[in-house]
């Protein structure tokens, strides 16, 4: 599943004066008149919930320029338990009266949802654009982009030891079995998104 081409984007809500936003790899435009695009989001995440409620987002496609930092502070972290927006300078609030990045991205879209669908543990939302802006020429980032070059390098350990690696954001477990019910605490990814790594 890996080796599908992906672009990384990142989708914020606005409900009750509250703005939020996390990463997705599953968006695109899906029909041209009228133009429409669809984005698929974790039912456990608190952007879903807001768009679910309010039907507005915006979607900001990540770059090529985005740095690490990027990716940790809208996918490392759940806005259940942290305010993103909080003191947060790259990003401007759209027509809409939702947030949209500014930097590490070259455009963003407006949509209001006009259909959904459950897909179990997510749910398709399938919106008409109503603006959009480009912001940089830089190229878009894909998934495969991001952990060839944003993603850092594993640091090399001087003692053998087995390491389970987060094919998601890297995050390095050390002993000899994963438990099965291990969640990447920096990305909230379970234990099958890790890679044995004999080191």
């Amino acid at each position: 599943m890996f080796k599908l081409s992906y672009g990384l984007f990142i989708i914020t809500a606005r409900e009750n004066d509250f703005d939020n936003g996390c990463i997705i790899n599953t968006a695109g435009q899906v029909t041209d008149t009228p133009l429409q695009i669809a984005v698929t989001i974790n039912k456990k995440s608190k952007t879903y919930g807001m768009i679910k409620n309010t039907g507005v987002f915006n979607l900001s496609v990540i770059s090529e320029k985005a740095e690490f930092e990027l990716f940790k502070h809208f996918g490392f972290q759940s806005g259940s338990s942290a305010n993103k927006f909080d003191g947060y300078q790259a990003a401007k609030r759209a027509e809409n009266g939702v947030m949209y990045i500014t930097d590490g991205v070259n455009s963003y879209i407006s949509a209001k949802v006009v259909q959904d669908i459950d897909l179990g543990t997510h749910t398709m939302f399938v919106a008409e654009v109503t603006d959009a802006e480009i912001i940089s020429d830089a190229a878009s980032a894909t998934y495969a982009y991001y952990h060839s070059n944003i993603k850092p390098k594993p640091q090399e350990k001087k003692n053998k030891k087995t390491v389970w690696r987060c094919k998601v954001c890297g995050y390095e477990y050390e002993g000899d079995e994963l438990p099965e019910d291990f969640i990447c605490p920096l990305c909230n990814h379970p234990a099958s998104a890790f890679e044995k790594i004999e080191s």
